[in-house]
């Protein structure tokens, strides 16, 4: 077999081919995704506090007009259960599509965000039906604070 690849090209480049081919599947398989493994790597039961990465199940939502916070729906606003993450809160999101990473700040709540869900605003309703459900990195930048707390 040896004698026959060093004499014809033809065995020379099936060769080359093969292993060109096998390298690349056994590169993509073992290839490290840091998107994966941002998500993979934040914490499940820790409570949010600066700087700390957690998992969050994100949606996206289209309607309405004013927010719990009382100013109008925009991008990159989002609504979150606010014994998690108060109104005010800004957040960074890691492990979506990239049009949809990014900063975020929590305006707005809603009676079907509960727990770690977070609900990103979006414009068009079919991006946010598109979006679906996703785990992701949520880091939490700046907690915010319940503003009828502090008023008396």
């Amino acid at each position: 077999m040896a004698w026959q690849l060093s004499r014809s090209l033809r065995m020379k480049l099936l060769a080359t081919a093969v292993a060109a081919v096998a390298f690349v599947l056994y590169y993509e398989r073992g290839m490290f995704d840091s998107r994966t493994a941002r998500v993979e790597s934040a914490s499940e039961t820790a409570d949010p506090a600066p700087g700390r990465a957690l998992k969050f199940s994100v949606t996206a939502y289209c309607k309405g007009e004013t927010t719990a916070a009382g100013i109008g729906v925009r991008a990159g606003m989002a609504a979150s259960d606010p014994k998690v993450l108060p109104l005010g809160s800004i957040v960074r999101i890691e492990g979506v599509p990239a049009a949809y990473e990014g900063i975020y700040t929590v305006l707005d709540t809603g009676p079907e965000v509960q727990g770690r869900e977070l609900d990103i605003y979006m414009w068009s309703c079919y991006d946010a039906l598109d979006f679906g459900r996703r785990s992701a990195a949520v880091t939490v930048l700046r907690l915010g604070w319940d503003p009828k707390a502090s008023m008396r």
